[in-house]
C-alpha cells in the first residue's frame, strides 16, 4: 500500500463524501451512519474534525463557506479539490485493486494456541463460533430485507463481503474446533501431553523439548533437529 499524505482510513470515507457534495463535518459523519459505512469504516466524530483539518492542509479539500441553522454554532462546509478527487481516485483503485496483508486478531491468537490447554481452546473456539454464527445470522436476515425491498446491491456489496469472510470464519473455526477436540489436529497429541506434563508435574514445555523422546515416546524424536532458538 502506498504511504499517503494523510492515511487514515477515515480520511477515505471524508473525501468519497466530498465527491459526491459538499458538506460540513458533521454532515459527513450523519451520511456514513446512515448509509451503514460505519460498518466497515470507522468513524469516530471525535477525530472526524482531525482528519479534516489534515485534509485541507494538504490541499486535498477546502472550506467553501460557513453557515448557522438556528441557534447551532456555525459549521463549515468543505468541497473537495482537483487533488482530493485525484488523491480520491488513486487510493480507492488501490483498495480494490491491491491486496494487503492483514493482521487479523484471531490469527495472532492462533499462533500461540499451545500457549492453553486443548480443552480450553475447544470452549473459546466455540464461544467465538457463536458470536460468529449469530452475525452471520443477523446479516442474512438484513440482506434477504434488502433484496425484497430491491434495494441495489451495489450499495451494500461491502456488507456481502463482510458476511462472506464470517461465513469462512465460520466453518474454519468449526473444523479447527472438532480437530481438536478429536485429536485429529496434527501435533494435537503433543500439545495434549505436554499440557499434561506441566499441570500434573510442572515440567514447562521448554523443559519438555530438551528431551523429546522421555516426555512423548520415540515417535517424536525429530523434534531433538528443532534449533535452540526456536525452541
Amino acid at each position: 500500500m502506498a504511504r499517503r499524505k494523510v492515511g487514515n482510513p477515515l480520511a477515505f470515507a471524508v473525501l468519497g463524501s466530498l465527491s459526491e457534495r459538499s458538506m460540513h463535518p458533521y454532515e459527513i459523519s450523519t451520511m456514513l451512519r446512515a448509509r451503514g459505512k460505519d460498518q466497515s469504516i470507522k468513524v469516530n466524530y471525535g477525530s472526524l474534525y482531525s482528519v479534516v483539518s489534515a485534509l485541507e492542509k494538504h490541499g486535498f479539500i477546502e472550506a467553501l463557506e460557513t453557515v448557522r441553522e438556528g441557534n447551532r454554532p456555525e459549521r463549515t462546509v468543505y468541497q473537495i479539490t482537483d487533488a482530493g478527487r485525484a488523491e480520491f481516485s488513486d487510493w480507492l483503485s488501490e483498495l480494490v485493486g491491491t491486496p494487503s496483508r492483514e493482521f487479523h486478531p484471531l490469527e495472532a491468537g492462533l499462533a500461540y494456541l499451545p500457549g492453553m490447554p486443548p480443552d480450553r481452546a475447544v470452549e473459546l473456539l466455540e464461544q467465538r463460533l457463536a458470536a460468529i454464527d449469530a452475525e452471520i445470522k443477523e446479516m442474512t436476515a438484513l440482506h434477504e430485507h434488502m433484496t425484497a425491498m430491491e434495494f441495489p446491491r451495489i450499495f451494500w456489496v461491502e456488507s456481502e463481503f463482510r458476511l462472506a469472510l464470517l461465513e469462512a470464519e465460520s466453518a474454519y473455526v468449526h473444523r479447527l474446533a472438532e480437530e481438536i477436540r478429536t485429536d485429529e489436529l496434527g501435533g494435537g497429541v503433543f500439545w495434549r501431553r505436554a499440557w499434561k506434563h506441566f499441570l500434573e508435574e510442572g515440567i514447562s514445555p521448554g523443559e519438555q523439548l530438551k528431551d523429546p523422546v522421555k516426555y512423548f515416546g520415540q515417535e517424536f524424536a525429530w523434534m531433538k533437529a528443532i534449533p535452540p532458538e526456536a525452541q
